[in-house]
């Protein structure tokens, strides 16, 4: 199941990211700052990058299911959420506090990237 549940977390949450970019580009272009917009897109594009990470992690998790690639899912999931989610309540909500919780989000996507990499110079943790 492990190997699915990233898979299916990535290809949902790319979907959404497409929902979310199309929904940026025509509904919000109008009722929103250019700068929140700008903000807006960047959070599109990481979901959409770590979305793309989480399905490849899922095809490694097929051939190495260890600890490590365990944490990757679980900061890379966790970081997709708090770093674009912040970034869609900064430009949506107009609540700039939000922006103080991306580096948190940032900081698991960082260690995500970290873990798989060390699940897969350690395939046997």
């Amino acid at each position: 199941m492990g190997w699915t549940l990233w898979i299916v977390l990535g290809a949902i949450s790319a979907g959404l990211s497409v929902v979310l970019g199309a929904f940026g580009a025509h509904a919000l272009k109008a009722r929103i700052a250019p700068e929140s917009l700008v903000t807006f897109e960047i959070g599109v594009r990481y979901q959409m990058y770590h979305a793309i990470g989480l399905i490849l992690l899922g095809l490694v998790a097929i051939k190495i299911d260890n600890l490590a690639i365990k944490i990757a899912g679980v900061t890379l999931f966790a970081g997709m959420l708090i770093f674009s989610g912040s970034l869609y309540g900064v430009s949506l909500l107009d609540q700039r506090w939000l922006g103080m919780i991306a580096p948190i989000g940032g900081l698991l996507l960082i260690i995500g990237w970290f873990a798989l990499a060390w699940a897969a110079l350690s395939p046997s943790l």
